[in-house]
């Protein structure tokens, strides 16, 4: 499992002070890219050497609780799938032990030159099949 740390700041809440609902998304985004970047990849990268990005195809958000200014957050990140071109992520962001927020994710693999679904690189897929197994990686 990856853990990445956000700190909550003004600009993540609205009128209320609370965390606005899609600011979790961009959380989510963020340490999948950082859960990519430790295993060895980062996604400028593939996309300019390669011509392969990872895309959203679905996506699921089961809001549980609120964060609010100055929470130090938690993204646990982990693969719980590897397809040919796709993977699944079940993302959950918590505040200390309490869960605040679970994101599940279909992601593909991507041409971005032709925008088709493409095979998970042999390398790359490996690596998230190991993470799957439960390897745990802090940020």
């Amino acid at each position: 499992m990856h853990n990445y740390k956000v700190r909550i700041y003004y600009e993540d809440t609205d009128a209320g002070g609370v965390v606005y609902h899609s600011n979790y998304l961009r959380y989510a985004e963020r340490a999948r890219t950082e859960m990519l970047r430790d295993m060895g990849y980062i996604h400028s990268e593939l996309l300019k050497e390669r011509g392969i990005g990872f895309v959203v195809r679905h996506i699921e958000v089961d809001y549980q609780k609120p964060a609010v200014l100055d929470d130090l957050l938690t993204v646990l990140s982990q693969i719980t799938r590897v397809g040919g071109a796709s993977f699944d992520v079940l993302q959950t962001i918590k505040k200390g032990d309490q869960t605040i927020c679970e994101v599940k994710l279909v992601l593909v693999c991507m041409n971005v030159n032709n925008f088709t679904a493409t095979r998970v690189p042999k390398e790359i897929k490996t690596l998230f099949e190991k993470q799957n197994v439960g390897e745990t990686v802090n940020v």
